[in-house]
């Protein structure tokens, strides 16, 4: 069988409480938010078909279950808090894992649950109107009072991330079955799927796949958390499987009602295709219900965010790689407790330089495509320079499988970068300023 890795950090005092159904409805909230309501409209705009916009959204789910089969293995065989960070550290080098967790933590957790407390003060604006400082300080109060929860306990966390992913698949389900059989839609504005005259080029194909890879982050959420689940051999593969196929299936059901509800070139540069397309089918009423349903989604993702991301500076400081302090674990509680109040500061800076969701989706999806790139490295790595691991679970379809997910992934990273350079250049410029970050916590550490 090989020889085993370590189940966990020597130092992590964080307990094994999370079983499969938490973890699976961790990557389900942390995937189904804001997304698949606020990106439609902009993908809308690149593709001019339904049976394309299927396809963009098929296509991010088989990138998506892609890399959960990297992630999969690397999780089982390393199932303790951090998850990239640590695959990066183990496969190459310290610095390699320092870097991508640097970048996960400040960028793509940090960012995303700024951007998600933003929306959700820009919904709740429609309902209690407010000016933009206004919905600046709700955002950072969220913040605070989500972070709070996940502060005195990972069961309260995992409780409250529970009911809010059971009542969002129950709500998007209904809303997706109902909305054919009792709105006022039409079927033909599903047809033809692919008409053949549309001059679709790979470069719009690979802009719509960037809010369609956004409406997807949080796929690997369980792997960040690894250390705190039971059984993380078994559960952690069937966690990212099964969370991942759910919600590539409810994706693909929305976009389906949604098109049923309103015709593509309608939907071009709509902000909530969700409210829309229930104003369509229901009226005044089914608009402001989904309006309403949106803001309790984007607060279960805003919980699930924030119960993964302290995980990442969690782990980086066990190992003397970041501030000090951060290392240490709630004595009552059994949290990262100094990590999750790091966060919350980092969000709420953010929300105070937030410019537009759509510039923030696209610095933060560029930064998730370089972080799930250096995951399949690792991948490659460590199947190399430790054949003889014991490994719960291996990837299926390696190396070819992986091996595609990563040149999808670099495509749609180098079309982000030539036609979205300014955002772009934001996620290499704080990569690059983690790298005098490692030199002194290094240095510290040696000392």
């Amino acid at each position: 069988m090989g020889e085993p890795a370590p189940d966990s950090h020597p130092l992590d005092r964080l307990k094994r409480v999370l079983s499969l159904r938490d973890a699976t409805l961790l990557v389900v909230s942390s995937v189904i938010g804001s997304g698949i309501f606020l990106t439609p409209g902009a993908i809308a705009g690149h593709l001019p078909e339904p049976g394309l916009i299927f396809l963009a959204w098929l296509v991010g789910g088989g990138l998506a279950l892609a890399g959960a089969l990297a992630n999969a293995e690397l999780g089982a065989m390393y199932p303790r808090a951090g998850g990239d960070y640590v695959y990066l550290r183990e496969a190459f080098h310290p610095a390699a894992g320092f870097l991508v967790g640097w970048l996960s933590f400040f960028v793509i957790y940090a960012g995303t649950i700024a951007t998600l407390a933003a929306g959700f003060s820009a919904g709740f604006s429609a309902w209690v109107p407010m000016g933009s400082g206004a919905q600046v300080g709700l955002g950072i109060v969220l913040v605070w009072a989500v972070s709070a929860l996940n502060y005195v306990g990972v069961r309260w966390g995992a409780l409250a991330n529970n009911v809010t992913a059971a009542l969002k698949i129950g709500a998007l389900l209904a809303f997706g079955l109902l909305g054919p059989v009792f709105g006022d839609g039409n079927v033909e504005n599903l047809t033809p799927l692919f008409s053949g005259t549309s001059k679709l080029s790979l470069v719009a194909f690979g802009l719509a796949l960037s809010p369609v890879f956004f409406s997807y982050l949080g796929w690997n959420a369980s792997v960040y958390v690894a250390s705190e689940i039971r059984d993380p051999g078994r559960n952690v593969p069937r966690s990212l499987f099964l969370g991942v196929g759910l919600c590539t299936v409810v994706y693909l059901l929305m976009n389906g009602v949604y098109l049923y509800a309103i015709p593509v070139d309608a939907m071009n540069g709509v902000g909530n295709a969700g409210e829309a397309a229930a104003r369509a089918l229901f009226g005044g009423l089914g608009g402001r219900l989904v309006a309403a349903f949106v803001l309790v989604s984007i607060l279960g993702t805003l919980n699930a965010m924030v119960l993964v991301g302290p995980r990442i500076a969690y782990a980086m400081a066990l190992d003397g790689l970041f501030f000090r302090g951060v290392e240490r674990s709630h004595p009552r509680y059994q949290t990262p407790a100094v990590a999750i109040v790091l966060q919350a500061v980092m969000a709420s800076l953010i929300l105070l330089t937030l410019e537009s969701f759509e510039r923030a989706l696209n610095a933060t999806t560029f930064a998730i495509l370089l972080a799930t790139l250096a995951d399949v490295a690792a991948l490659y790595r460590l199947r190399r320079t430790q054949p003889d691991r014991m490994r719960p679970y291996r990837a299926w379809g390696y190396p070819w499988l992986p091996g595609l997910y990563a040149l999808a992934n670099a495509g749609v990273a180098a079309v982000l970068l030539f036609n979205r350079p300014v955002e772009s250049a934001v996620g290499l410029a704080l990569l690059a300023l983690g790298v005098p970050f490692y030199g002194f916590f290094a240095k510290r550490a040696q000392t």
